[in-house]
């Protein structure tokens, strides 16, 4: 019998709990692992970015089981990290108020998920500085830092270069963060649609390497 195409599939764990097709880019998630600590991955949308994302994520959550078969298994120490999860894929941004929600709400779903709290009159980037900062020092570990889709909030806006401008300026401020947070991170891992600036949005993140064209080589 013939498995089934992971179409609309953006979890790891779905795939492969359901016996879906998967092609395994577990050698590429390693090499990266071992090689380097930020990376940047350009795609257009549903061209895989999400799955490989959580991938990342599942190998990072230490659950070796799901990788039984695949090329990372028997290579990789599975050890659990805390795993600060930001995704903008979901919902419209037509306005700084959108945008400014949806921060709250994944940031919210991260401080829940690990179990650490933030004051509520800190900024979106006080918060994640602090979420970050927390995580470290209640897990004893490294913490990894997933982002999807990180120009959506630009893109949505495209045509109303005033409000891409605010977006593209908060983001900034957002993203900063992680530059400042060096010393508590072990991994990061940026996709997006467009490609990035390094004079613009993501200035602070100067050591970030773009392996978009070396992606598609494997």
């Amino acid at each position: 019998m013939l498995k089934k195409l992971p179409i609309g599939y953006s979890t790891f764990k779905d795939v492969i709990n359901e016996n879906l097709v998967y092609i395994d880019k577990t050698k590429i998630a390693l090499r990266l692992i071992e090689n380097g600590k930020y990376f940047f991955l350009a795609r257009p949308r549903r061209f895989g970015k999400s799955l490989f994302l959580d991938t990342l994520r599942s190998i990072f959550d230490g659950d070796k089981e799901l990788f039984k078969g695949l090329h990372i298994y028997d290579k990789y120490e599975f050890v659990q990290y805390p795993i600060i999860r930001i995704s903008f894929n979901d919902g419209e941004f037509k306005s700084i108020n959108d945008f400014k929600q949806t921060i709250y709400e994944v940031l919210d779903k991260n401080q829940r998920e690990l179990n650490i709290s933030c004051p509520q009159d800190f900024s979106t980037s006080g918060c994640f500085r602090r979420l970050i900062e927390e995580a470290y020092k209640k897990y004893n570990k490294k913490v990894v830092i997933l982002v999807d889709e990180y120009d959506k909030p630009i893109l949505d806006n495209i045509e109303d270069t005033e409000v891409a401008r605010v977006m593209r300026d908060e983001l900034k401020s957002f993203y900063s963060v992680i530059k400042g947070a060096d010393e508590y991170l072990k991994f990061v891992f940026i996709t997006g649609v467009s490609k990035f600036s390094q004079v613009s949005l993501f200035s602070g993140l100067n050591n970030i390497q773009d392996i978009t064209l070396d992606f598609l080589q494997n």
